[in-house]
């Protein structure tokens, strides 16, 4: 079942990709909180090999079975982080996704120039529900680029930015939130050409074609590969 999910969802990428024209690639994150290790290595079995979770201690719990076997997968993490968390996430992750504050960007450069490692990073900006994290502005967002740019986070490779988009029936209001990303790093983009920020990661089960559309690189499956989620863990 989940590898004929996997197969459903990348012909639906494709399919979305070429509705809207795009020849680029279109990383797909297959989302794996609350699932547990014998889905992920079903999962990896099927191809998959980039893999998102919200919880660092569920990764840890997790990733040293899958890294064991599946020695080439690439764990990032999309989940909002506190401080105490990075020097474990830093260990096992190559991609922190959810970069939403400059504290948190000083704590993973502590945590990574102690293990001489370099992690890709997204910055998350704020455009969906208050709960949400993210970068709550523009200004707010482009400093955080500004300070790596002038070289104070050496050991972060700034990749691109992340988004999650409002929990809306309403299209208008979902596509609003990826156009602004969009736009943003657009901006941010041209004041910072020697940065590599290429990644634009928005999108989840119920909207990534919307996301494909407005310019999306990665995007972050979970539901539509796994099947609902169990909350109650």
């Amino acid at each position: 079942m989940i590898a004929e999910n996997i197969r459903a969802v990348k012909e639906r990428i494709a399919d979305a990709a070429a509705r809207a024209g795009r020849i680029d690639k279109i990383t797909l994150v297959a989302v794996t909180k609350n699932n547990p290790v014998a889905a992920v290595l079903a999962a990896a079995v099927a191809g998959i090999t980039v893999v998102g979770e919200n919880r660092v201690q569920e990764a840890n719990q997790k990733f040293s079975d899958i890294y064991k076997q599946f020695p080439n997968t690439n764990l990032h993490i999309i989940g909002s982080l506190q401080r105490n968390k990075v020097k474990d996430a830093v260990k096992i992750a190559s991609c922190i996704e959810s970069v939403d504050r400059l504290e948190l960007m000083d704590e993973i450069e502590k945590q990574c120039t102690k293990l001489n490692k370099t992690i890709s990073v997204l910055f998350e900006l704020h455009t969906g529900e208050e709960s949400k994290s993210g970068f709550e502005n523009f200004d707010k967002l482009f400093e955080a680029v500004s300070l790596c740019a002038e070289g104070k986070y050496p050991h972060l490779i700034p990749n691109g930015f992340m988004t999650m988009a409002p929990l809306s029936s309403d299209e208008q209001n979902v596509r609003l939130s990826f156009i602004t990303l969009r736009e943003s790093a657009n901006r941010i983009k041209k004041e910072f050409p020697e940065l590599p920020l290429k990644e634009l990661s928005m999108g989840m089960s119920n909207d990534f074609k919307l996301a494909i559309k407005e310019g999306s690189t990665i995007v972050r499956i979970g539901t539509a590969i796994f099947g609902p989620r169990d909350y109650s863990k």
